[in-house]
């Protein structure tokens, strides 16, 4: 029996083709297009597979409109044998909940006799929520494996690297699985003028959905759990920048100490700079008088769940944080927050999640949980929304939030919003039903990579949404706080525990410090590029040295091409901060790095291309090699400058 490696693979718009249509869908009709960034990782893992299964045949699978050819037919020129795309107008608005259903009814359909492998990137430009491989597994029902960056075939399995927070984690999957590859994984290889030759001659397989046997009404835009309801610009509310300039780097270094030095009392004043009262107004949803009856959707569910992601006994900084969004949005509907602990010897952290916020604790203990993963988890939830039927449920948006949100809301029947920086109760004017539903959970994200918020909502309970670390600040622990700890045990299958975890190296902290330093220098693939990041740390090192609270951070692509640590990852993907100081080196200023910092009390921006976006959202920028102003700063600091902060300050 030999293997089948399948591909998972979108066609997405060029990052400055994207467009968003008056519906808040993206807008294709005119955009050029290429293979997602991340899937072609994963159609390069599967090609790396195959010199270690000769015999294996090689699949790409594509859902989309006809246009898909062309990277079909690219993958086809790297070395796949076969092309398969799912097209059908029915598709058309499908969200991730319908894309995982309808990949996988067609996977079902193909009917493999022979084991297989899915590979997928881990998450597309264009939507930035890593729920379709997730949600893709749980309909098949097979194990998965997401952020990994090393894969190795062992005949029956596959053990994997993922990327965790703080460090990695080391799986043995069994076969079928799927594998989502990060981008540190090995690069694709360009097409070969001898597979272009054969993907012309090899053609590409178009499948419609009722070919895939799948259910209509739980595809498209009707059959999806969650739809965008608005769509507003993000407002600026710095003043503009100020440009900094001089002959040689030196003076430029002078000079931004002088300006540094005028606005001391600012910097002193505390961590973050506030959203302007014009942005909450346009990302809240305001009342409308349609006329129309108000309408409970709920069904009789009732209450506010959080996952608490455990690292050992103690709880994650993530799964907090959220816990103080939950409890405000619990006060405003007049119900209780539940929240979940799965792991082992964990009980006695229950306390603590209560005097953050929760009224009840549920713990769910075992010896097989004593590391996270991710089907026994989604088991075990899954029968606890069963049991109490919440309105809205909460995680975390880190590696295993991202991963979990999604198969568990596959198999419960719920949508999902990924990396949501606002969450509110609000309505919604459904004019086709002249009704008004409320109360609606209103989940708000950047998207698209333009300067907008979407607001998106749905229908059905929960209502689950993910928000990104430092997105809400942890409420602070009242000693006095009572709630109700409550032992819940699941029933387990032996096939949730398929997943072998061989090895777990987290770093202490995490990169935690990050919530709460004073300064921090942050550096885009062009430092990584020139000196791998020395210079930003050694300033943060000369501030440290100075008693600063001073670290370092990085943009997505840098720690995408290996320069830093996922750990370290500011941005809509990463981690939310709201230093006192802000120093952005070699950063383009791509909205989604913007959503991680925009809060920062003083934004400094040094870039050499004088219309880099970063500039439009700094207070000071310069514009020059940072490997020349960088070193002088560093000088400076040892002499006793240290941005307007105090240590301790």
């Amino acid at each position: 029996m030999s293997l089948k490696i399948i591909s998972l693979m979108k066609q997405v718009p060029l990052p400055t083709e994207m467009r968003m249509g008056a519906d808040g869908l993206m807008d294709r009709t005119k955009a050029k297009s290429m293979i997602n960034a991340d899937c072609s990782f994963g159609l390069e893992q599967g090609l790396q597979l195959k010199k270690h299964a000769p015999d294996a045949e090689l699949i790409v699978i594509a859902m989309g409109p006809p246009s898909f050819e062309q990277s079909l037919k690219k993958a086809l020129a790297m070395g796949y044998d076969r092309a398969i795309l799912l097209s059908d107008r029915k598709l058309g608005g499908s969200d991730t909940f319908a894309t995982g259903y309808a990949i996988s009814s067609l996977i079902k359909k193909l009917d493999f006799k022979d084991p297989y492998i899915i590979f997928s990137g881990r998450q597309t430009t264009d939507g930035d929520t890593a729920h379709v491989p997730s949600q893709t597994a749980e309909n098949l029902g097979i194990p998965q494996a997401t952020f990994v960056e090393k894969v190795e075939f062992q005949g029956c399995h596959v053990k994997v690297r993922r990327i965790i927070e703080g460090g990695y984690q080391v799986l043995k999957l069994p076969i079928p699985c799927l594998i989502s590859i990060a981008p540190t994984a090995t690069p694709a290889r360009r097409p070969s003028l001898e597979g272009a030759i054969r993907a012309k001659k090899t053609g590409m397989e178009v499948w419609t959905l009722d070919q895939t046997g799948a259910d209509v009404s739980v595809v498209g835009l009707n059959g999806s759990p969650t739809l965008v309801s608005k769509v507003v610009d993000i407002q600026k509310d710095r003043p503009p920048v100020n440009m900094i300039s001089g002959h040689t780097s030196c003076d430029i270094a002078g000079c931004l100490v002088c300006e540094i030095e005028k606005v001391r009392d600012q910097i002193a004043g505390g961590h973050g700079h506030a959203v302007s009262d014009s942005e909450k107004k346009e990302t809240a949803e305001t009342k409308q008088d349609s006329g129309f009856p108000r309408v409970d959707f709920r069904n009789g569910a009732r209450g506010v769940m959080t996952w608490v992601e455990m690292h050992g006994a103690t709880p994650a900084r993530s799964s907090l944080e959220i816990l103080s969004q939950a409890r405000k949005l619990a006060d405003q509907l007049g119900t209780k927050v539940r929240s979940v602990m799965v792991g082992y010897n964990i009980r006695s952290a229950a306390q603590e999640v209560i005097e953050h916020g929760a009224d009840e604790v549920v713990v769910v203990e075992d010896p097989r949980l004593k590391e996270y993963t991710i089907l026994p988890t989604t088991a075990a939830i899954a029968q606890i929304i069963a049991k109490e039927r919440p309105e809205i449920a909460l995680l975390g948006a880190t590696t295993s939030g991202r991963e979990l949100a999604p198969r568990l809301a596959s198999r419960v029947r719920a949508g999902v919003t990924a990396d949501c920086t606002s969450l509110e109760v609000g309505e919604y004017v459904h004019r086709m039903k002249k009704s008004v539903f409320y109360p609606v959970l209103h989940s708000i994200r950047p998207t698209y990579g333009e300067s907008k918020l979407a607001t998106i909502i749905g229908f059905w309970c929960p209502q689950m949404a993910t928000a990104r670390a430092g997105t809400f600040k942890i409420l602070p622990r009242d000693p006095k706080r009572k709630g109700t700890v409550i032992d819940f045990k699941p029933n387990f299958k032996e096939a949730d525990f398929a997943v072998e975890v061989i090895e777990t190296k987290r770093e202490s902290g995490g990169g935690d410090n990050l919530f709460v330093a004073d300064i921090v220098i942050a550096g885009g693939r062009p430092a990584g590029d020139q000196d791998d990041f020395k210079l930003i740390r050694e300033l943060a090192i000369a501030l440290q040295a100075k008693g600063i609270n001073a670290d370092w951070g990085a943009s997505r692509h840098a720690v995408d091409n290996g320069y830093a640590p996922y750990a370290r990852q500011i941005g809509q993907t990463g981690k939310t901060i709201r230093p006192k100081i802000y120093v952005a080196v070699a950063i383009s200023g791509a909205i989604q790095h913007l959503a991680g910092m925009k809060e920062s009390g003083k934004i400094i921006a040094i870039n050499q291309d004088p219309n880099a976006a970063i500039f439009r959202h700094a207070d000071f920028g310069i514009v020059r090699d940072y490997r020349e102003i960088l070193p002088e700063l560093i000088e400076k600091v040892k002499a006793g400058f240290t941005f307007g902060l105090a240590p301790g300050q």
